[in-house]
């Protein structure tokens, strides 16, 4: 989305990552089981990428630094290291009307330097031996995300990001060299933004570069990092707060670990003088701490800007995670709420609506996402409004098609499409989401008159690989569906549906079918979304917690089309800092909810045996982390009052296009800007 908004609005911007000959994976459902399968995307090529052997550069792995004495200035040299030759693979970004700018999204693939291959191994047999160098190069190229459970797993990690790293640094460096000579205003023509910490270590590799290649004193060198490089943080979760063993980061990186201490000792030092009472300041936002090296600090100490992607995530890094650096640094922490394609997520992938959004209001919102705002003086407009069902409609019958052609289940394209689909993690809550079906499950046995509307819950996701708990949610999701859907009891009443491989393409197909977007994480947990607002701008009306962007959706949109819920971030954290939460006390306070969490392990889905226990044990024995029961309840009754505005036709399609009139605002365009102006300092076009 990004690298699209800044070709349209004419910024020279380039993505740097890695090649890798297998994506994230694809995923089977397999007896309702997550299998993972690989995705080898460039079977049959990738048209659009161009090789640049002659761009190649060589990262440095391993081996030992010689440190030596010239002229007075120390100097160091890298030897007996590891060499991997680093070739990039660039892709054309060429944004919607915009020819004069064309980016490059440049893809780097890990190749031997030379070609080694070991005759004599071969010849005794020993294959694997033979071509043991060529394997564990390209390992690095191989899979996104690699386990990283394992020691081995653990430096392929380490090494996927600085291979990008060193490899992405230094084409931009020998880019700028080529053009300008001099480095000594580099900070002043070169933006470098890291996403999260996997590009961290672009701090200590630039000061490697300025200090050993260019000859730099450390506080040039450390001056033009510091104002070069900015930081988005995406999460707080603690997991993606990388941080690496001391053994394994110097062992695979010497002089990077070297620059690293370094950066660590003076940042010490000059807080023993800003804070000479308070040494605990010191020890929580040090680099190198308790044998590890803390990424995030590195990320933030290194940076000129440290940036959240919603108003609530950038309050909770000032107030909480990021509490510390913003006493220390008051002016360095600022927000860039996200936001997505709008030409993609709305003019490519519903078409019809974009039509008919063109047809009332000219094609100036293509340019100009805020002019959908102009959709507001159709609010009142039955003509409008019922071409705007018209629409939904057919997207409804599209997506229904694709359900039936994978799945080879019929789905009511008259029933309500109520969809949760990201990634399967218990901070997104798709147990909460579970618990409502099944209790509205219980409820239609026991009551076959209920007046509610026919539902479609749809849900799509993927767990990473080694996550147990989010795989068994997916199989108690699935074996959800198949007891609901071999019911006839309430069959033409409620569906349930796992879609398989959820990706991009496929979400193309489901956000402009969506009539509720189930938005629900734990608050504070989310740092902002970009599927909420995708949602959003395909017309589909948010049932979810103040968390993330849905605070500034519902401020855009109005509480009125807007179904918000449960706990607020500042009453979860305050639990997790003081605790008081009783996970028991809910699960006894409420007989359907006690009923849908003992059907966990009671026999009610006979096949999967004690299968769910895990789920049930960690809402009771382990206290409810994400507050599943605390917020059951709201839920359920917050999704109700949804249903009654569902039920008055005229007003749910006003809610809908206020929805899409109000989207605008997360375009990624303005995102794009506020990071141009107040970050990057580089003009773009208005």
């Amino acid at each position: 989305c990004f690298l699209d908004a800044m070709a349209f609005l004419g910024i020279p911007g380039h993505g740097n990552g890695i090649r890798y000959k297998y994506g994230l994976f694809q995923q089977k459902i397999v007896n309702g089981y997550q299998a993972e399968v690989p995705d080898n995307w460039l079977n049959n090529g990738y048209p659009w990428e161009i090789r640049k052997p002659d761009k190649a550069v060589v990262v440095k792995f391993k081996g030992d630094v010689k440190v030596g004495v010239v002229d007075g200035r120390l100097t160091f040299r890298h030897e007996n290291y590891e060499p991997i030759l680093a070739v990039p693979y660039d892709i054309p970004i060429i944004s919607y009307q915009n020819y004069r700018t064309i980016n490059t999204l440049r893809l780097w693939s890990a190749e031997p330097i030379v070609e080694e291959f070991d005759l004599a191994s071969f010849y005794r047999g020993e294959f694997s031996k033979a071509v043991s160098y060529r394997s564990e190069v390209e390992a690095i190229s191989n899979i996104l995300y690699p386990d990283d459970s394992s020691q081995a797993g653990r430096e392929l990690r380490l090494k996927q990001e600085y291979f990008f790293v060193a490899a992405g640094l230094g084409s931009i460096v020998r880019r700028y060299k080529k053009k300008n000579g001099s480095m000594k205003d580099f900070h002043r023509k070169v933006a470098v933004h890291i996403n999260d910490t996997h590009p961290a270590l672009c701090i200590p590799e630039l000061m490697r570069i300025l200090i050993d290649e260019e000859g730099m004193g450390w506080e040039e060198a450390w001056n033009i990092t510091v104002n070069t490089i900015s930081y988005t943080n995406h999460t707080i979760m603690p997991e993606a707060l990388e941080k690496w063993p001391v053994d394994i980061f110097k062992y695979l990186l010497p002089r990077i670990y070297m620059i690293v201490e370094e950066i660590d000792r003076r940042y010490r030092l000059q807080l023993q003088e800003q804070f000479p009472h308070n040494p605990e300041i010191i020890e929580r936002t040090a680099i190198i701490r308790d044998g590890q090296v803390w990424m995030a600090n590195l990320a933030v100490i290194g940076s000129h800007s440290v940036n959240g992607v919603s108003r609530l995530h950038t309050d909770i890094l000032k107030n909480h995670l990021l509490k510390d650096y913003h006493t220390i640094y008051p002016y360095k922490i600022s927000n860039k709420t996200n936001g997505v394609s709008h030409r993609r997520f709305l003019l490519e992938a519903n078409p019809k609506l974009a039509e008919l959004i063109t047809e009332a209001i000219g094609p100036g919102w293509i340019a100009k996402p805020e002019e959908l705002e102009k959709l507001l003086a159709y609010r009142e407009d039955p003509v409008f409004l019922e071409k705007l069902a018209q629409v939904k409609q057919h997207n409804k019958e599209r997506l229904a098609r694709i359900i039936y052609h994978r799945m080879g289940i019929r789905v009511d394209p008259a029933s309500v499409f109520d969809i949760q689909v990201k990634r399967i993690h218990a901070y997104k809550r798709q147990l909460l989401n579970v618990f409502r079906i099944l209790d509205l499950y219980n409820r239609l046995k026991e009551n076959p008159q209920l007046s509610l509307p026919p539902h479609t819950f749809i849900f799509g996701g993927k767990a990473a690989p080694g996550y147990h708990y989010a795989k068994t949610v997916i199989k108690l999701i699935n074996t959800l569906a198949q007891k609901v859907n071999q019911d006839p009891e309430v069959a033409g009443k409620i569906k349930v549906i796992f879609l398989e491989n959820f990706n991009v393409s496929l979400a193309e197909m489901i956000y402009p079918a969506a009539e509720v977007s189930q938005q629900i994480s734990t608050a504070s947990r989310e740092a902002s979304g970009t599927g909420n607002m995708k949602f959003m701008l395909n017309g589909a009306i948010t049932l979810g917690t103040l968390d993330g962007a849905n605070v500034e959706i519902q401020e855009a949109v109005g509480e009125e089309n807007i179904f918000i819920f449960g706990l607020k971030a500042e009453q979860v954290m305050q639990f997790y800092q003081k605790g008081g939460y009783n996970a028991w006390e809910e699960y006894h306070a409420s007989p359907r909810l006690r009923r849908v969490v003992d059907q966990l392990i009671s026999g009610f889905f006979p096949e999967a045996g004690g299968e769910f226990r895990v789920i049930y044990d960690s809402l009771l024995r382990d206290n409810d982390e994400f507050f599943v029961l605390k917020d059951f309840g709201p839920y359920v009754e917050t999704w109700q009052r949804l249903l009654q505005l569902y039920g008055q036709r005229r007003a749910w399609q006003k809610a809908s296009l206020i929805n899409i009139a109000k989207a605008g605002l997360f375009s990624a365009d303005r995102t794009v800007k506020e990071y141009a102006g107040e970050i990057w300092r580089v003009p773009c076009r208005s």
